[in-house]
């Protein structure tokens, strides 16, 4: 059951990013003039500009090529690829959350096309390096297609499972991630996940939805599906609960608007202790 879920959410966002690819693609095709974020100098030889995708496999279309919310500012969004910022698909800004510092190492969990790994980057400067890490192929194709196109180089773009992070322990100071714990089937993992890869006094800055305690997980279910990031939320006392027991302090959970009733998008904030 745990991996028909899996695939499923795998299924949507590779769709959502082959939607995004093909949109992009037939912008730049239209216009005569190339724009930042236009794929033609990062595709390989010969292949066409305006050629379309292979057929997007059936899935949800809830969350797919929404315009990014109020939740980043203009200033932040100015000069990144189109193909990052048409393909946001979270439900907050974790930079806004985690106060990033220059020269900081930073994770972003289910990256997608990039948007908070490049806006990292930015934060963090030349001294500092930012990596994403995402399951779907098809996503981290469109991310270092949008590295490439914005100049990064102090990104990383790694295919793995946030269950299953593929970086070494204690080499991060600061997990961030955009609506995606909710989408795991092993949330335990996860935390120890984010303990794990980070360094003593490190600290996490997460945005997700997050539903009240009295919501039975069937009643998170009625309020939307799995892979629209609602029927496998936590409640804030399972967050909480999930946090302090992988071993983090400072653990805080604030709502900031509501994504269903009872169900809220989020901030949430932890740290990694010194000793």
């Amino acid at each position: 059951m745990s991996e028909n879920v899996v695939e499923k959410v795998r299924r949507h966002y590779a769709a959502a990013a082959l939607m995004v690819d093909t949109e992009v693609r037939a912008t730049c095709c239209a216009d005569t003039t190339e724009k930042p974020g236009c794929a033609r100098d990062t595709e390989p030889e010969g292949a066409p500009c305006c050629a379309k995708d292979a057929d997007a496999e059936d899935t949800d279309t809830e969350l797919l090529l929404d315009e990014p919310s109020a939740m980043y500012d203009a200033t932040e969004l100015a000069g990144l690829p189109r193909g990052a910022v048409r393909a946001s698909l979270g439900c907050g800004n974790p930079l806004a959350v985690a106060e990033l510092r220059a020269g900081e190492r930073v994770l972003d969990l289910g990256s997608g096309a990039g948007i908070d790994v490049l806006l990292s980057a930015k934060r963090v400067g030349p001294t500092g390096r930012a990596y994403g890490v995402d399951m779907t192929d098809e996503m981290l194709n469109l991310a270092r297609a949008n590295a490439s196109a914005a100049g990064a180089t102090n990104v990383a773009f790694l295919k793995g499972r946030i269950e299953a992070v593929p970086l070494p322990d204690g080499s991060i100071d600061v997990v961030i991630s955009n609506c995606v714990v909710n989408l795991s089937v092993d949330k335990p993992a996860v935390l120890a996940e984010m303990y794990r890869v980070l360094a003593p006094g490190g600290r996490i800055g997460v945005t997700d939805i997050v539903a009240d305690n009295a919501l039975s997980l069937a009643e998170r279910a009625e309020r939307g599906t799995y892979v629209g990031c609602i029927a496998g939320a936590l409640s804030f006392s399972e967050f909480k609960d999930g946090l302090v027991a992988a071993g983090f302090t400072e653990v805080s959970i604030t709502a900031t608007h509501d994504a269903a009733p009872g169900m809220h998008s989020a901030i949430i904030r932890a740290t990694k202790p010194t000793i």
